[in-house]
Order: structure tokens, then C-alpha cells, then sequence
């Protein structure tokens, strides 16, 4: 049975290598030719956005190509997306770099060539969940069998990441070298300096939530449940009518789920005066430089929203169960930097009594970020290109 269910893996390997190994053939490694790749999107977003747009700026005669195509997991999706990474293939084989920021597979199928480099931005800020070669055994993770087909995360020959303490989680995650691991920052939150855009991004929001003016903003960003980019319901552990009842009149609440997630929630609409189910229009890192509180779980929009030393509080009903299923890089209540919860009045209660500790978030910001001046596009970029 398990042989039976890689013949789909085996096909797109072998696919992608005969793909690879003919465009190695008959083209060269174009020496200005970078590639920026994604899944999760059709458009690029986060730390590649920045990336590409730096690139642009630093220097315009390097022609970037993008490959930005969401998965989509229904049969014909994955058959259109068999074809896109045939595509994918022969950028791979011709591009200086290669870059990606999150699971790519073409990557960990064929070797690089001499004068090629990919690139990993991983696209969670910090170390906090367990991933990749980290998660070998548990029920997220990849299993030994699988690993000897794909060698999940090989072949990055550099890593950008935002703090040299994380560096040997990336390593471990990776199977690499910490040599290959540079601590200058993630571009994405370059955004967080920009008060410009900080402006902008108020003014369109109120234009559109009128009804929000004078609130205080929870935001709720819990982080993804499930596996790759299959959908998975998920219910809140959040008592909305008590929150409602006992924070309506100074705040409101924003949810904001990953992509792949489906709101488990039946009746949302009684508390649309004070519950907003944000599925599209603003990205998480304009939702964070929103919210003047943020409540999650195991996100790690933590590291993010550390950098503007605003509360952060933490609740979930399946701590236990999510060790075991995929764990941490530290242990969790002695590492988070603010109050875990386990159900929603004392959650209440802590928002309205204003217990915050934002000397313990910034102790976090510190550990965790090694540059806090909105300059990480820019280091990345001319540490790339100067090599």
C-alpha cells in the first residue's frame, strides 16, 4: 500500500529530473537570472515580494522570472500543477538563483548546477514550531520512507533568517551546515518601519469598518492545523458570546485563519458588530500593525508582532496533542512572552484588566531579532548579489 501511494512522488521525481537533466543540456546557467517560486499563491507575497521588489531597485539588469501558482488539491488542480513544476524545472536548471520560501519539491530532487543557487527565506519568522528534518517521526513530519525518495530541504545553499540564536533549528530542519545559515533579517517585516504605508493601511481600513473607530483591535491569527495544503475545519477555542459580553463596548475582534484553513462556526453573523472574519483585503502583517492585541496559539506572527511591543496573549484547548504531533524548539509556556489561557473569561478578563508585561516582549524581540531597522530586503539582497 505505501509503495502504491509514492507512485504519484515517483512520477513527478522522474519527471522533474528528465525535465532538469534536458534543459541542463541545451541551456547554460544564465549568470543574471534569478527565480522566485511559490505554491501558496498566484502572486507573489511576504518575505518574496520584498525580495523581488529589491532586487528591482538594487539592480535592475538582473531579469527575475516568477513562478507563483497555487495548489490546488482536487485532481485536475494536481495535474495542472504536474505540468507547472515540469515548467519550474527548466528555470531550476538555468537560473544563478533559485528562490523560494517555503517546501519546494523540484528543489530536492536534482542537483545543482555549477553556478546555481538556491535560496530558502523561510517564510515563518524566529524558530518556534518544529519543521521539516525536525519533525521526522511525528505525525506532521515526513516519514523515513518518504525521506528516501525526496530528501525533503536539501540542496539550499543559503538560508536568511532573523537571529543567530535560531540558527540551530534552521540546521536541524534543514540537515545543513549552520555555515550556510545567515542571521540578517526577514523582509517581510520591513513593513513594520514604514509609516507611510502604516498611514495608508488606517486610512482604507476605517474608510471600510466604519463602525471600528475609537475600538481597541484583538486580532486572533491562530496558526495553521492540518497538513501541506489540504483544508481543515477548524474550531475556535473561543467563547465568542462571553467576549462579546465582556469586551464589545472598548474592543472588537478580528479572526484571521491561514488559507487552508475553514472557519468551523455556525451563526458568526449575531456578532457582526463586534466579530470581523477577515478572509481577504488585508494580509497579516497589515491585520498586526492593526491590532493592538494579539491572541494566538502557536503562531509565529509572535516574532512579528514583537517587533511593535504590543501584548500578546496565548490559548488553546490541545496543547498536549499538538506536542505530540509536531512539538517545539522550546519548551512552550517558559518560552512564550505572554499569559497562556486555556479558556476564554480569563482570556476576557486579562484584555480588559490590561495585564500586560511589554517589558517581556521586548526581552523576546531582542532574543529573537538581530537587526530592528526595516533593512532586511536590503542586506539580503546585496549579500546575494555581492558573492
Amino acid at each position: 500500500m505505501k509503495q502504491l501511494k509514492m507512485i504519484p512522488t515517483l512520477l513527478t521525481k522522474y519527471s522533474i529530473q528528465f525535465a532538469y537533466a534536458l534543459s541542463s543540456l541545451f541551456f547554460k546557467v544564465d549568470p543574471n537570472k534569478i527565480t522566485i517560486a511559490t505554491y501558496r499563491s498566484n502572486e507573489l507575497e511576504g518575505n518574496l515580494s520584498y525580495i523581488a521588489n529589491e532586487i528591482n531597485t538594487i539592480d535592475s539588469t538582473k531579469n527575475y522570472f516568477v513562478l507563483a501558482k497555487k495548489f490546488d488539491s482536487s485532481f485536475k488542480g494536481k495535474v495542472t500543477y504536474f505540468f507547472h513544476l515540469i515548467r519550474a524545472s527548466y528555470h531550476l536548471a538555468t537560473s544563478r538563483f533559485f528562490i523560494v520560501d517555503d517546501f519546494y519539491f523540484p528543489i530536492y530532487v536534482v542537483k545543482p548546477r555549477c553556478g546555481s543557487e538556491f535560496v530558502q527565506l523561510w517564510h515563518a519568522a524566529g524558530a518556534f514550531k518544529k519543521f521539516g528534518w525536525s519533525t521526522v517521526g511525528k505525525d506532521f513530519g515526513p516519514s523515513e520512507d518518504y525521506l528516501k525518495t525526496v530528501k525533503v530541504h536539501s540542496n539550499y545553499s543559503r538560508v536568511y533568517v532573523s537571529s543567530e540564536k535560531v540558527i540551530p533549528a534552521y540546521a536541524e530542519a534543514f540537515n545543513m551546515d549552520k555555515e550556510q545559515i545567515f542571521p540578517l533579517g526577514v523582509p517581510r517585516t520591513d513593513y513594520f518601519y514604514n509609516k507611510e504605508e502604516h498611514k495608508n493601511l488606517k486610512d482604507r481600513f476605517y474608510q471600510q469598518y466604519p463602525q471600528l473607530r475609537g475600538k481597541k483591535i484583538v486580532l486572533y491569527a491562530p496558526t495553521f492545523r492540518g497538513k501541506s495544503h489540504y483544508q481543515e475545519e477548524f474550531d475556535i477555542p473561543l467563547d465568542l458570546e462571553l467576549m462579546k459580553k465582556k469586551l464589545s463596548d472598548e474592543y472588537a475582534l478580528i479572526i484571521h485563519l491561514h488559507p487552508y484553513m475553514i472557519l468551523h462556526l455556525s451563526g458568526i453573523e449575531q456578532y457582526e458588530d463586534f466579530v470581523i472574519h477577515m478572509k481577504k483585503g488585508y494580509n497579516i502583517q497589515e491585520l498586526l500593525v492593526l491590532a493592538d492585541i494579539l491572541v494566538t496559539d502557536y503562531s509565529s506572527v509572535i516574532f512579528d508582532y514583537s517587533l511593535l511591543k504590543r501584548p500578546i496573549a496565548f490559548i488553546a484547548d490541545d496543547l498536549e496533542e499538538y506536542l505530540k504531533e509536531r512539538d517545539f524548539y522550546y519548551p512552550y509556556l517558559d518560552f512564550i512572552p505572554g499569559p497562556f489561557f486555556t479558556e476564554t473569561l480569563s482570556l476576557a478578563n486579562w484584555i480588559k484588566e490590561k495585564g500586560y508585561n511589554i517589558t517581556k516582549i521586548e526581552e523576546f524581540q531582542q532574543e529573537f531579532f538581530d537587526y530592528t531597522d526595516g533593512r532586511a530586503s536590503e542586506r539580503i539582497v546585496k549579500h546575494l548579489l555581492s558573492k
